[in-house]
């Protein structure tokens, strides 16, 4: 497979709204390694590997362990991630397939317990943020790292 349009060269400018989307995500003051986690399972549930694997290796920049990246895709499996971690990726695969119903009431609660309404949105923002980069790698077809 290979890439079909390299928008930095065609027009640079044009992700220029996602990038001062994903600055103000990234100084919202959620925790870096949670917001990885989140751009990890939305990446997953698109399939789209340039991100799952950029935002792998910035989770493990940011902390993550291998054994923590590698259950994500079955997090709820696992009693490692926190009851924050739980609401924020239920959120963030709930944002993600809107279209297979929209976001739950059950997981809107446990994502209002555990993230204040500035949080909540900003974690909003973070999984818009990703699946917009996601639609725009799996189409554009950006090539993982190899």
């Amino acid at each position: 497979m290979e890439a079909r349009i390299e928008y930095s060269r065609v027009v640079p400018q044009s992700v220029q709204p996602l990038v001062s989307l994903h600055m103000q995500v990234r100084e919202s003051g959620l925790e870096p390694a949670l917001l990885e986690l989140v751009k990890v399972r939305a990446s997953q549930i698109n399939g789209c590997g340039f991100c799952i694997d950029q935002h792998t290796r910035m989770a493990r920049a940011a902390g993550e362990t291998e054994q923590r990246l590698y259950a994500v895709s079955a997090w709820w499996e696992f009693a490692f991630f926190t009851e924050r971690e739980r609401a924020a990726l239920a959120w963030a695969e709930a944002v993600t397939r809107v279209a297979d119903g929209h976001v739950p009431d059950a997981v809107y609660q446990t994502a209002r317990t555990a993230f204040s309404e500035d949080e909540l949105i900003s974690l909003t923002l973070a999984v818009v943020e990703i699946n917009a980069w996601n639609r725009l790698a799996t189409s554009l077809r950006w090539l993982p790292e190899s």
